[in-house]
């Protein structure tokens, strides 16, 4: 624990924070994987700006009604003081250390936030094995290739879990008798590649990724380099790229239900998609919403046959087949206008509804690398058998790979078979 590092309560903010001079305030809480994330980054950036900013810590749970007072919801939420005035951005959820960087230099001036960045030392750290993603395919990968003894590092560039974070419960994955909520399912998974041993690099930066060379560089000063390397990225939302989407992404356009859908009590919100996210994430949005439509392109929905019946089944979920959105537009009272164009007339109308939801497909997260990759068809890494790459040393696995099915248990199944080979192949270098 940093020295410099102070723990107040609400009855020193006044005078310890607002009393003048340069202040970082985190609320934190126990128990809390965002909150470790940040500490690792808080704890060495203290070191190196502790002299011209002081450094404070408060447990949210414990100063709760100062936390409310100042808008403080969730942990962490670091915020930023000059002569007992908030400036910068507030943070929280995953932090990144460059959005924590440019906020410190705020409290300093321009020369001596130069000099400080010029301190910043490069790092160089070898391991055996480096998984790039943790969602459950990397946390896989990561407890196998742990308990098998070789050095293992996991860098995500947000915090671990993927997307099963954000849905709502799992059904399917066995060893579970009844649903288990997604965030506890991945929490166990991180828990478990923590107690083997494995290394975390959360919420962090990654660029000049060199696959031949199996080194990447993290967060601007360290670099990994790695005798083996397992790509886990996932996959992420695809967006429609329809007018006014990016403009009202998170204001008004959702991509997660779980998130989102607790904001449109007693609401109208409209559905985008007819695959099994689109059909499970509406049935979830009716426990909320008085009303959910799903507009979809073809003239049937492609989700699995049993939550089509659950949606057709449920009064409070409306059609409307053949179908595509053209525009989305913000209306003064805060809802949306959605245009839709009717695929066989080509006639355009507008909706009315309080929020949209997009349940579009998913498509691979492999910008980092810089198209050193084989893919297929669609864009998914190409893998053999044993999850090997094109690249000699690299493996893919999980939905970031060119496969048929898609599923938490495929994701686990493909992170032990990476780290498998992966060891077996770091042992054979050694000579075991």
């Amino acid at each position: 624990m940093s020295e410099l590092i102070s723990y107040i309560n609400a009855s020193q903010f006044e005078s310890e924070v607002l009393g003048g001079g340069s202040v970082v305030l985190d609320f934190y809480s126990t128990e809390c994987p965002p909150c470790e994330a940040l500490a690792a980054k808080f704890e060495p950036l203290s070191e190196l700006y502790g002299k011209d900013i002081r450094f404070m810590k408060m447990f949210r749970q414990e100063n709760r009604p100062l936390a409310e007072k100042l808008g403080v919801m969730s942990s962490p939420t670091v915020i930023f003081f000059k002569d007992g005035k908030e400036v910068g951005q507030r943070l929280s959820g995953g932090i990144r250390r460059s959005d924590l960087v440019g906020n410190l230099e705020l409290l300093i001036d321009k020369k001596k936030a130069d000099e400080l960045r010029a301190m910043v030392q490069p790092v160089m750290t070898d391991c055996d094995i480096l998984i790039i993603g943790g969602g459950p395919t990397g946390l896989t990968a990561g407890i196998y290739a742990a308990q098998a003894k070789v050095k293992t590092i996991l860098v995500d560039q947000a915090l671990p879990g993927g997307q099963v974070t954000t849905t709502h419960l799992v059904s399917n994955y066995p060893g579970f008798e009844k649903p288990v909520e997604g965030f506890m399912l991945t929490h166990f998974m991180t828990e478990q590649a923590k107690h083997a041993g494995v290394e975390f690099r959360q919420a962090v930066e990654v660029t000049n990724v060199d696959l031949a060379a199996k080194t990447i560089l993290v967060d601007g000063f360290e670099t990994i380099r790695a005798k083996r390397i397992i790509i886990a990225t996932g996959s992420s939302y695809r967006e429609l790229n329809v007018p006014g989407e990016a403009e009202y992404k998170g204001k008004g356009i959702s991509y997660c239900a779980t998130c989102d859908a607790k904001y449109y009590d007693n609401k109208e919100v409209v559905v985008i998609g007819g695959g099994n996210s689109a059909v499970e994430e509406s049935l979830f949005i009716t426990r909320f919403a008085r009303k959910v439509t799903i507009v979809h392109q073809f003239d049937k929905l492609q989700a699995n046959k049993e939550a089509q019946e659950k949606a057709f089944a449920n009064p409070r979920i409306e059609f409307i087949f053949e179908h595509e959105p053209r525009a989305f537009e913000r209306r003064p009272d805060g809802g949306m206008d959605v245009t839709i164009e009717d695929l066989k007339t080509g006639e355009r109308r507008k909706m009315a509804t309080d929020g949209v939801f997009i349940f579009a497909g998913l498509k691979p997260n492999i910008s980092i690398f810089n198209g050193a990759l084989k893919l297929d068809q669609w864009g998914y890494v190409a893998a053999d058998e044993l999850l090997h790459t094109n690249v000699p040393g690299v493996f893919a696995a999980g939905d970031v790979r060119s496969k048929p099915y898609r599923q938490i248990t495929t994701a686990v199944a493909d992170g032990t078979v990476a780290a498998i080979t992966a060891v077996k192949e770091v042992e054979a270098m050694a000579g075991y």
